[in-house]
């Protein structure tokens, strides 16, 4: 006998901050504007710990998580200058 297939319902966004030093940070998260206050806590990911405060610039989705962890990748391998257009040009 299958067992069925569980459907991820989407819930997650890929978001993109803009830190203190002028770099940016690409994730994913149910909840984009709790996940900044926790980089911005310092309870959030390690990179953006000394790079506060930061400003949340993009945020996609909903996805699935497969699809956000998808979308992130191919945000994250865009060079900056690209990462700026794209946040110019659709934000």
């Amino acid at each position: 006998m299958n067992s069925p297939q569980s459907i991820e319902e989407p819930g997650y966004y890929v978001y993109l901050l803009h830190c203190a030093d002028d770099s940016l940070y690409c994730g994913i998260a149910r909840d984009p504007e709790h996940r900044l206050k926790m980089h911005n806590s310092g309870k959030g990911a390690k990179y953006t710990r000394s790079r506060r405060p930061c400003e949340l610039v993009l945020q996609e989705g909903p996805y699935t998580r497969g699809d956000a962890l998808s979308r992130e990748a191919e945000i994250k391998a865009l060079s900056r200058a690209e990462k700026e257009e794209f946040i110019l040009k659709y934000y």
